[in-house]
């Protein structure tokens, strides 16, 4: 029979929360007070006795306690524990014959774990020490209590042990983690326990404790979530740990293979990937970097600015980046061979390359006048003219920085773990150091490539920034930026699942004619389908105002086979538009039930619809597919989408579009908030039907606050009905 462990407001409360003196308030549980009469017998020349108020007038420490027996003799008083004392015993009575054992065992392991901790603090001989950890192990296991401080106890015991003790030899080392193995099964190490278990990496990372012992520890860490902001260490243990993998022989796919059985053991427990090993990773490679660069690397603001390094003041060594005047980069292509000696500014793990050149840091100095920190990619984007900040490892530090980055790669093949990778690594979590090292970024770019090839959304989305105003991924990989090592094919490659989802959107060309219509040009020359397509929206959206740059485009897109193709079509669509918003035509329009989009589309291409006002597409088979014609209803005002497939794609598109929307039915669709969000840029609108929509109380509030106009709203059945 399994017992819990006596804790607060049963009888031995006191036990539990003073060591050294307990009993103190023997008769104050809840349990004791219903028997009359006080149920603490005391024997002859006993020590102890009660007082009316049910109180012992003398403490009991647990070192007095000579022996604890269940009472046993014939016609003894039931359920009686006796308590033998210096000078007499005690006996307590419980209320039925579990209890009774409850406090029994209680009373049994405490003495016994006050009994080792005595022993183990003042160490003798190791091979006794041994023995005792070994038995209090043992006992541990055995027990019949069931709480976290059976086995927590002990561990805490052995990590204040040799926390106290550090002249132990190696083989001392193997015998206490081996002997302490079979309770770190399901329990998490103490603190100094980690930093032992750290140190044992560091020193013997080829022992087979390592691989025996330690692996299902990690494995429990990392199945278990732990939260390394509240245990540090058992982040730094996880990350010794895999270091100590790494330097075995083939080390890298020793590493691989944990991974591997860590991904069977969180899959076949429906579990998802642990953000501990994600978070284990980005740290480890954040310091990898930063270790010495505080000192010895220069803050984005003076990358930005062109200052020298902090290290060596004299003479100045700006890094030259690419926002500089044209005026810097003719006089920069004039200067001399002598006058741009490069110069190494070393430390102990990272060379970083700048140049000499006080003209130049004197011009960029004063072309930002801004004090505040710069964007990020921007520090790190350098024009052709301009040399690249380059980071170099050593030798040690590149392998370490290999694996960790192997892990990541290794990540981002598993579909269940891509999501919460992606997640994680949107809003960039590494030091400029690392994306100016060559190979990290060329090895990371497998990943963003495993991203961009995912047709989920929360995996690809997180390809772009994590907000407004702060660079993400796109930009990194894109043409241009620090990290793009190709002619744009990853770049195309994420361009096309972004515009297969829901970023199909006039602010995403906007995005890309402002930054990358070059990088779009010269790959839809040479006849990328999906640049192709980007080029024919921004001038059927009207993205590009300036004359001679449509002019530009056209002549691209002309220049190939698909690029005319797609032209021409657009080219036709825009007839059939100008046909279509010519005035004339129903002001109302109703499709018969069970209509889908391709005959929504028939019916608009076989007239002209401008003055279309009204449009009910209720009870029919249309889709968010359907959202591209609708846009091109520039009179419309009314739209019904009752009991329709019309989804979240198709809400953005409408709320770019048709701005000018006064009602908007979508009662039973299944459009959710991150479609309704969209709708607050329609500002028009006066009367809007949610009923029976996955509508959320918060998104309600946010639209009514948003829409200044809004009148007659239906919320019914939903969650801010």
């Amino acid at each position: 029979m399994r017992y819990k462990l006596l804790q607060e407001g049963d009888i031995q409360v006191c036990v539990i929360r003073h060591p050294r003196t307990f009993l103190s308030k023997i008769l104050t549980s809840k349990f004791l007070r219903r028997w009359e009469p006080h149920h603490l017998t005391l024997a002859d020349n006993s020590v102890a006795s009660a007082t009316p108020t049910g109180y012992m007038e003398n403490s009991i420490s647990y070192s007095a306690i000579e022996d604890v027996q269940l009472l046993s003799w014939e016609n003894a008083p039931k359920y009686c524990l006796q308590l033998t004392i210096p000078g007499g015993t005690v006996l307590l009575q419980a209320a039925n014959s579990y209890l009774r054992d409850q406090w029994f065992h209680s009373l049994q392991w405490k003495k016994k774990i006050y009994k080792y901790k005595k022993v183990l603090s003042n160490p003798s001989r190791w091979e006794v020490v041994l023995k005792e950890i070994r038995t209090l192990v043992d006992m541990a296991l055995t027990s019949p209590l069931q709480d976290d401080s059976i086995h927590q106890a002990p561990l805490e015991i052995v990590s204040k042990l040799l926390s106290e003790n550090n002249n132990l030899t190696t083989q001392d080392h193997e015998s206490i983690i081996v002997a302490i193995a079979p309770l770190l099964e399901n329990n998490h190490p103490p603190p100094d326990l980690c930093e032992f278990f750290c140190k044992h990496c560091r020193e013997r990372p080829r022992s087979m404790v390592v691989i025996e012992v330690f692996t299902p520890v990690v494995q429990r860490i990392l199945k278990h979530n732990m939260d390394f902001g509240k245990c540090p260490r058992l982040r730094l243990f996880t990350q010794e740990y895999i270091l100590a993998l790494n330097e075995l022989n083939a080390g890298l796919e020793v590493v691989k293979k944990f991974i591997h059985r860590l991904q069977k053991i969180l899959t076949s427990e429906c579990c998802t990937l642990s953000c501990s090993l994600l978070l284990c990773l980005s740290i480890e490679i954040i310091c990898l970097f930063l270790k010495f660069s505080r000192d010895n690397s220069p803050s984005l603001k003076e990358i930005r600015n062109g200052c020298q390094q902090q290290c060596d003041r004299k003479p100045n060594l700006p890094l030259r980046l690419l926002h500089t005047s044209p005026d810097l980069v003719s006089q920069e292509a004039t200067l001399t061979e002598s006058r741009l000696k490069p110069v190494i500014v070393t430390s102990n793990e990272i060379h970083v390359e700048v140049e000499r050149n006080n003209t130049a840091n004197q011009k960029m100095t004063a072309n930002v006048g801004n004090d505040s920190e710069p964007n990020l990619i921007d520090c790190l984007m350098v024009s052709p003219t301009c040399s690249t900040m380059s980071i170099e490892l050593s030798a040690q530090a590149d392998r370490i920085l290999g694996c960790y980055v192997e892990i990541l790669k290794m990540l981002s093949d598993y579909d269940d773990w891509r999501p919460a990778l992606a997640s994680l690594l949107q809003p960039i979590p590494f030091p400029k150091e690392a994306l100016a090292h060559e190979k990290f970024t060329k090895e990371l770019k497998y990943v963003i490539q495993r991203f961009a090839e995912d047709p989920r959304q929360e995996v690809h989305s997180c390809l772009l920034s994590v907000r407004a105003g702060k660079d993400g991924w796109f930009q990194l990989y894109s043409p241009g930026g620090v990290a793009c090592d190709d002619d744009g094919e990853l770049f195309a490659s994420m361009v096309h699942i972004l515009m297969g989802s829901c970023y199909k959107t006039k602010k995403f060309l906007l995005s890309l004619a402002e930054n990358k219509l070059g990088p779009c040009m010269l790959l839809a020359l040479r006849g990328n389908q999906t640049m192709v397509e980007i080029l024919c929206l921004m001038l059927e959206y009207n993205i590009i105002d300036n004359n001679d740059t449509q002019l530009q485009i056209i002549s691209t897109l002309e220049s190939t086979d698909v690029g005319k193709r797609m032209y021409e079509q657009l080219c036709d669509r825009q007839r059939e538009l100008k046909e279509l918003q010519r005035k004339g035509g129903p002001t109302r329009l109703t499709l018969p039930s069970k209509s889908t989009d391709a005959d929504l589309a028939r019916l608009l291409s076989s007239g002209s619809f401008g003055n279309l006002e009204n449009l009910s597409l209720a009870f029919t088979n249309v889709t968010s597919a359907c959202a591209e014609h609708l846009i091109k209803l520039p009179s419309l005002k009314q739209l019904n989408l009752w009991s329709t497939q019309f989804g979240d794609a198709g809400l953005r598109l409408l709320s770019e579009h048709l701005t000018m929307l006064q009602v908007l039915n979508l009662c039973e669709t299944p459009v959710t908030d991150a479609g309704l969000l969209a709708l607050s840029s329609m500002k028009s609108l006066c009367s809007l039907n949610m009923n029976s929509t996955k509508l959320s109380a918060d998104t309600y509030e946010d639209l009514k606050a948003k829409l200044p106009n809004l009148k007659e709203v239906d919320v019914r059945y939903t969650e801010a009905w």
